[in-house]
């Protein structure tokens, strides 16, 4: 039986506990409300770009951070990790505008900005979808928190899953060099919104699609006479950051 004596024991306990009740339900609510926020708001901003016009230059297609910068030579590029050669008409799921050239990696963050831009001016010559029946984790979960949160780079190079996930692929022909866009899908993403097609002419910097959660975009440069300002590791930000040069017809490399 509780005696009075013993219930008044207990009361300073009880508040106690009724006060880290009220201490952790108020942390839930600010987690719930940080993370509805940075999914539902701020994972969907579009901020205003304006493109340098320099010209020979080369755009960062996507905001994120460079996880490589590799040659491929005869169509195909060295993946060092699994000591073989892959087929960049396999990253593409389509084929090239050259045999010879350079393929950079760009990591999309949740925290980055999710539209892509055109790299160049110039025609879209092709775009080929290659949808998946399920697309599954590009990184595990310490990836995730180094790429994301310590905003450090991670070699992802033929990394898991990279080469059967869903992907966008859009080739333009601009002004003196052919490039093609990459837009690999995360797990959890259900589609990639393009808002151009086939035979348009799209500016510098013009949105073209918008690809959901963290994912990637690899930029293919079928052209070996580039000369690149960016290093593996750094941050870059779509239509905004010059990630190579090249020699404009008629020019040389600015």
């Amino acid at each position: 039986m509780v005696t009075f004596s013993m219930a008044l024991a207990i009361l300073p306990a009880l508040f106690v506990g009724l006060n880290l009740l009220k201490i952790l339900l108020l942390l839930a609510a600010v987690i719930t409300a940080i993370m509805w926020f940075l999914r539902r708001v701020w994972f969907y901003r579009d901020p205003v770009r304006v493109p340098p016009t320099e010209a020979g230059t080369i755009l960062a297609p996507a905001d994120g951070k460079i996880v490589y910068i590799k040659p491929f030579r005869n169509g195909e590029v060295v993946a060092e990790k699994l000591g073989q050669a892959i087929p960049v008409r396999e990253i593409m799921k389509a084929p090239g505008l050259g045999d010879r050239g350079w393929i950079m990696g760009i990591y999309m963050s949740p925290l980055d900005v999710h539209f892509n831009y055109a790299p160049i001016a110039g025609r879209v010559e092709d775009m080929v979808h290659t949808r998946a029946r399920v697309n599954l984790p590009m990184v595990d979960l310490w990836e995730y928190i180094r790429l994301t949160y310590f905003r450090r780079a991670v070699d992802l190079f033929c990394h898991r899953y990279r080469l059967v996930n869903e992907r966008l692929t859009i080739f333009l022909d601009g002004e003196g060099i052919k490039i093609a866009m990459v837009e690999i899908a995360d797990k959890f993403v259900n589609k990639i919104n393009s808002f151009i097609k086939p035979g348009q002419v799209v500016d510098r910097g013009q949105k073209v699609s918008f690809i959901e959660r963290g994912s990637q975009v690899d930029l293919v440069i079928f052209s070996e006479d580039v000369e690149f300002t960016v290093r593996v590791g750094q941050q870059v930000y779509g239509a905004r950051t010059v990630v190579a040069r090249y020699r404009p017809p008629g020019g040389v490399v600015p």
